[in-house]
């Protein structure tokens, strides 16, 4: 077994940011030791791992070296990545260790989103047209062809980041700038950089489901609110254990499909779609598990410790997906209403209606939060719910403006 013939360990690839990735390491830490691989010295992380190695775990030839080190010591049982900038370079140490995981090939069929579109094509699993390019004269040219409204987003990057939607040839060039402007470190710049796609309209949905075996189990479906038009910044979800699309033969069919298209059968997968008039569209598959806090939604409303059931499969066990609970999660992000440098955000713990879970400032003093397309992702806090319905989660996500107080003063353009 793992360290002291106690719990098997893992290889934990990166650990990502605290705040929004340490509910993972202590639910994951109860049953698995952690060895963590990143350039940086262990620091928050400390409580939850039992070793770690030092090495550029972008570089997968270090990476995999390192790892052979790890595993000449000691057993090692799986490889553990939730970091999407890494989930590459994990996959090639699972694959050099032979370890539970999919092909790195199938990894990058999910990170290349033109990637995805070819093999869901050939698959006959319903998505937008979509067509590659790499300047604004072929953006025109292509939204040209799809008709308009069109959507342009970056090839490579995930949570809504750099996507933006042009009603019109006048704001293809704008869309495109804002598309291949956005970037995130350990992420692959392509030559062919944006991807203009058909608009769908429809509620968006993720769905974090676990395969394993090939089999695939959807375990949360988180209902997306967006904000900040034309651009698709995501500023909530909502997490209904009794939501009808866990067990909807389309989803879970469309599910299953892409996943055997793209050779995902390991893991926990994290899958956009929109619903539309004639059922699910998929929009793209990240080889994660969700951003958000949706695992940690996820688990509130239904018992599933989704984190969890993405570890199991690291370590060839068979997750537990039964639901021991039918409840209702939610997450509002909030956001300043102008480009500003904060001076404080507080939380007032005695505004808290009884539904309120959690709330917690996502920014400090000096920060600067600049909304789309001078910034993404200019969050100040976030806020959780977790009621008996959906509606009473919901109502209490109203007071969150209240709960969390933000103060600062506003800034002009950036430089540039």
């Amino acid at each position: 077994m793992g360290m002291d013939g106690g719990q098997p360990l893992l290889l934990l690839i990166g650990s990502s940011a605290r705040r929004s990735r340490e509910f993972i390491l202590r639910t994951v830490s109860r049953r698995y030791a952690l060895w963590l691989l990143q350039p940086a010295a262990v620091t928050w992380e400390e409580p939850y791992v039992v070793g770690s190695t030092q090495v550029d775990n972008t570089r997968p030839e270090l990476l995999v070296e390192a790892a052979r080190q790890v595993a000449a010591e000691h057993e090692v049982a799986g490889v553990f990545c939730y970091d999407e900038g890494l989930v590459t370079p994990a996959a090639q140490v699972a694959q050099a260790l032979g370890l539970p995981g999919n092909a790195p090939e199938a990894v990058i069929a999910c990170r290349d989103k033109h990637a995805t579109r070819s093999a869901l094509e050939r698959a006959g699993v319903a998505q937008p047209a979509s067509i590659g390019v790499r300047s604004p004269a072929e953006a025109r040219e292509a939204a040209g062809k799809l008709g308009f409204p069109v959507v342009l987003k970056p090839r490579g990057l995930a949570g809504g980041m750099g996507v933006c939607r042009a009603d019109g040839p006048d704001e293809v060039a704008g869309a495109y700038r804002a598309a291949s402007a956005a970037s995130y470190p350990g992420v692959p710049v392509f030559e062919v950089p944006v991807l203009v796609e058909e608009y769908v309209g429809g509620p968006e949905i993720s769905v974090d489901a676990v395969f394993f075996e090939g089999e695939g189990v959807p375990l949360a479906v988180a209902r997306k609110q967006v904000g900040l038009a034309p651009f698709f910044e995501e500023t909530g979800h909502e997490v209904d254990g009794a939501d009808p699309l866990l067990s909807d033969p389309q989803l879970i069919e469309a599910l299953r499909a892409s996943h055997a298209a793209l050779g995902f059968h390991t893991g926990v997968s994290h899958t956009e779609f929109r619903l539309t008039a004639d059922g699910p569209r998929l929009m793209e598959v990240n080889a994660r598990l969700g951003g958000d806090m949706i695992p940690y939604l996820g688990e509130l409303a239904t018992g599933v410790d989704v984190a969890m059931a993405a570890a199991d499969a690291a370590a060839g066990r068979r997750p537990s997906t039964t639901p021991s609970r039918h409840r209702a999660a939610a997450i509002t992000f909030l956001y300043p209403e102008q480009d500003l440098e904060v001076e404080a955000v507080t939380v007032h713990e005695d505004r808290f209606p009884p539904e309120i879970h959690s709330a917690d400032p996502m920014t400090g003093p000096g920060a600067v939060l600049r909304l789309p397309p001078r910034g993404y992702i200019s969050r100040y806090a976030r806020v959780i719910s977790l009621a008996d319905s959906m509606e009473q989660a919901r109502a209490a996500l109203l007071k969150a403006p209240e709960i969390v107080e933000l103060t600062g003063r506003p800034v002009g353009e950036s430089p540039r």
